[in-house]
């Protein structure tokens, strides 16, 4: 999606930068990177990693280093500059006290299930395994209790951090690539941008491609009822969203505490609680 946004012209986003993913989070020092909290599908277990506006780091000495380290990455003649980073959706207040004027909240989710298994291969169970082994092998990787649990608490982060943010819009992944001509619609709307058309490529069929992972280990009986905890464990907790680990292949509409910030539901901006 950050792809997508940043072809509107009136939009600025960081390429080219030289760090992974052209993500700001590498290209500043005021917070740690995901990397120094653990890792992908760990990041959100340190508590450094949920920053807010009472955080020691928030201050305007903070502020002034984030803006000359992204500054020279954008083109400061466009009113929307863009920055994303993963990490971003545990600090957002952090970030809303850093850029309070100015700063909106897009945060894209997508099911729990699909995020786990793409994350896996990137994990690792201790710090102290190679990389490139525990790419090999999954059993040095995160399990997917982890994972799920990851995905849970960052969420779970999230929608109580929206409470007190003043621009937020939540867009589910699923939603984005069954109508992105639709969606981008409202998220322009959402940056009080002018729509752009263009014809945006959609890789299809990705989730399918995890849930059938999911669904083959569940033919087995070990995996039936490491499954069946996962799902025991943390069902009522991804219902907010829309999603189920007991019917990957279902997709209902997000419940209040998420719709309310969603493009259908109704995403806050400036007047709004």
């Amino acid at each position: 999606m950050a792809s997508w946004i940043a072809e509107h012209p009136q939009i600025s986003a960081f390429r080219d930068t030289g760090v992974p993913q052209d993500e700001g989070q590498h290209l500043q020092d005021v917070f740690p990177t995901a990397a120094e909290l653990g890792g992908p599908g760990r990041f959100a277990f340190a508590p450094a990693s949920h920053l807010t506006e009472a955080s020691p780091l928030a201050t305007r000495a903070s502020r002034e280093r984030l803006w000359q380290a992204w500054a020279p990455h954008w083109d400061l003649g466009q009113p929307v500059l863009l920055e994303k980073s993963p990490p971003n959706l545990m600090r957002t207040r952090f970030l809303q006290a850093m850029f309070p004027d100015t700063s909106h909240f897009l945060l894209v989710v997508r099911h729990p299930i699909a995020v786990a298994y793409a994350t896996k291969r990137w994990t690792r169970l201790a710090t102290w395994i190679p990389p490139q082994a525990s790419r090999r092998l999954q059993q040095l990787q995160e399990p997917l209790h982890t994972l799920v649990r990851h995905w849970v608490e960052a969420h779970e982060c999230v929608l109580a951090d929206a409470t007190v943010l003043r621009n937020v819009c939540i867009v589910r992944y699923e939603d984005l690539v069954a109508d992105p001509a639709g969606n981008l619609q409202g998220i322009f709307r959402f940056l009080n941008l002018e729509p752009v058309s263009r014809e945006w490529e959609v890789k299809g069929g990705l989730n399918e491609l995890y849930f059938q992972r999911w669904h083959a280990r569940v033919q087995s009986r070990r995996g039936r009822a490491y499954l069946s905890r996962v799902a025991r464990d943390f069902e009522d907790r991804v219902r907010p969203y829309g999603y189920s680990l007991l019917h990957p292949d279902q997709f209902a509409a997000p419940e209040p505490p998420v719709a309310r910030y969603s493009l259908h539901g109704g995403f806050t901006s400036p007047g709004q609680p």
